[in-house]
């Protein structure tokens, strides 16, 4: 069975309960945070609001070989002002590799630092025709996130979120831009190296019954071997489907799944980038409001 029949079924099973809820809250505003997969929503949540969140993102396949890699993060959410949030997250990271090229044999999960993010909101849509919100989330690793070699690792990414209510709460669309520079120090050989990531992602999904939403997300990466655009190593389009399901006003979950339909590495044949990207990428959240 095919992962769109999978989600088709799991869809039916949550959709009664979702209802229920949202007819006992009488909510009618929707949230956009996490409701378009990888790609972030404008909304940063209301004053005072608290969250914990348990997100997992995955990534399979490497061309030959096994890979798998998934990076695990327990976050705190807060919003102390109007219009900003701010987030602490600690991640711990897993991989299982083997027979990769390029890539040694290693098969464990570590603790992986630190992330925050800050997020303001410059307009809302309603009192404009789209929303605006820019970001910034600085991060401490201590895992390479590709070969899961131990190393010091120190980014801060950037980012710029646009979303639009093309149907009242019903169709929703979102475009971010976003620009991610790192500087990495290998703790096994000294060496540093400095890299950065630019994308476009673009996302669209249908509220297809109270609280529940499918749709499907479009993501455009460049990766580079600087912090600056000189040193261009590769490039790669995922494409997928997303979901979210609000169970009550407390409880939701959410996830997306990227396939990489093209790509392209320097001075690598081939249709699609395995070097820097993986052919495979999924994410899973749950988020919990008090």
């Amino acid at each position: 069975m095919n992962a769109r029949k999978w989600l088709a079924i799991l869809l039916g099973l949550l959709a009664p309960p979702v209802i229920v809820a949202h007819a006992k809250e009488g909510e009618k505003e929707v949230d956009t945070q996490f409701i378009f997969g990888f790609t972030a929503g404008a909304d940063v949540g209301t004053l005072g609001e608290k969250e914990i969140e348990h997100q997992t993102i995955a990534r399979f396949g490497k061309g030959e070989g096994s890979y798998a890699a998934f990076s695990d993060q327990l976050r705190a959410e807060f919003v102390p002002i109007r219009n900003f949030r701010l987030e602490i997250g600690v991640p711990v990271a897993f991989h299982n590799i083997s027979g990769v090229s390029d890539l040694d044999d290693r098969r464990h999960g570590r603790f992986d630092g630190l992330v925050t993010e800050f997020r303001y909101r410059l307009l809302d849509r309603e009192h404009a025709p789209f929303a605006l919100t820019i970001g910034a989330e600085p991060h401490w690793g201590r895992v390479d996130e590709t070969s899961g070699e131990p190393v010091n690792n120190y980014g801060g990414e950037l980012l710029i979120v646009v979303d639009r209510e093309f149907i009242k709460e019903r169709v929703f669309g979102a475009l971010n831009l976003t620009y991610d520079p790192e500087g990495t120090r290998s703790r096994e050989t000294g060496l540093w190296q400095r890299e950065a990531t630019v994308g476009v992602l673009a996302s669209v999904t249908m509220q297809v019954r109270s609280g529940v939403f499918v749709g499907a997300e479009a993501r455009y990466l460049r990766k580079y071997d600087s912090v600056g655009f000189d040193a261009f190593a590769g490039q790669a389009l995922f494409v997928g489907p997303t979901m979210f399901v609000r169970f009550s006003k407390t409880l939701a979950i959410s996830g997306a799944w990227g396939i990489q339909a093209v790509g392209h590495a320097i001075d690598v044949p081939g249709s699609l980038d395995l070097t820097n990207f993986t052919h495979h990428q999924a994410l899973f959240r749950l988020e919990y409001n008090f």
